[in-house]
C-alpha cells in the first residue's frame, strides 16, 4: 500500500487523519505558495491545495522517495459576500473579519489535492456557516484568546469559537480543515483502501 504524506503543518488536519486511524507522514510545503490567481472561491482553494500537494511531491521525488507515496494538499479559505478571508495578518485584522461575520451566513471551502506520480486528484468542498451576533467584547475576549490568529476567517468551528454558531450546513469536518468523507473517496479513487479487510 502506498505512503500517504500529509503536506501541510496543521495540528488540526493531522488529528482528523488519527481520527480515521489512517496511518500517515507529515511533510509540510518546503516553500510559500503563489497566491492563487482567481476571484472563484472553490477555484482558490483548489489551486492553494493543489501548489502544496504539488511542491511537496517534488520535494520527495528530489529525495526519490516519490514513487511510494500519494501527497495530500488542502486549503481552507472563508468567503463572505465573494470577499476571501484567509487567515488574518494581526489581532486588528483578526477582530475585522469577526466582525464581519458577525450575525451572517458564510461559506468555508477547502479544495483537497491528492497527488500520486503523475495522477492528480482534486475536489473542492462548500460548508456554509450562520453564525449568531456578537459584542465588540465577544470580539476582544475571542482574539485575545489568541485561537483566531491562525484560522481562515479568524475562527475555530472546534475551539472556543463554537460558542458563535448557530448553524452549519454541509460537513463539519470541512469547516474544521480536512472533510473526511471526501479525503476517503479520493483515497479510494487512488487506490489507498486503509480499512479493507484482506480476504482469508
Amino acid at each position: 500500500m502506498k505512503r500517504l504524506i500529509l503536506g501541510s503543518a496543521s495540528p488540526r488536519r493531522a488529528d482528523l487523519m488519527r481520527q480515521l486511524e489512517l496511518s500517515f507522514e507529515i511533510v509540510p510545503s518546503p516553500e510559500q505558495e503563489p497566491i492563487p490567481d482567481t476571484p472563484v472561491p472553490s477555484e482558490y482553494a483548489l489551486e492553494s491545495a493543489t501548489a502544496k500537494a504539488r511542491a511537496v511531491h517534488a520535494l520527495l521525488a528530489s529525495r526519490g522517495e516519490a514513487d511510494d507515496a500519494i501527497v495530500i494538499g488542502a486549503d481552507t479559505i472563508v468567503c463572505l459576500d465573494d470577499q476571501i478571508l484567509g487567515k488574518p495578518a494581526d489581532a486588528r485584522d483578526a477582530a475585522r473579519m469577526l466582525s464581519s461575520l458577525s450575525g451572517n451566513i458564510h461559506q468555508v471551502y477547502t479544495g483537497l489535492a491528492l497527488q500520486c506520480g503523475t495522477t492528480l486528484l482534486r475536489e473542492a468542498v462548500c460548508t456554509t456557516v450562520e453564525m449568531n451576533p456578537f459584542t465588540r467584547a465577544d470580539i476582544d475576549a475571542y482574539v485575545h484568546s489568541g485561537e483566531p490568529l491562525d484560522k481562515a476567517g479568524a475562527y475555530g468551528i472546534q475551539g472556543l469559537g463554537a460558542r458563535f454558531i448557530e448553524r452549519i450546513e454541509g460537513c463539519y469536518y470541512n469547516v474544521v480543515g480536512l472533510p473526511l468523507a471526501r479525503l476517503c473517496a479520493l483515497l479510494g479513487t487512488a487506490g489507498h483502501h486503509p480499512n479493507a479487510k484482506t480476504p482469508k
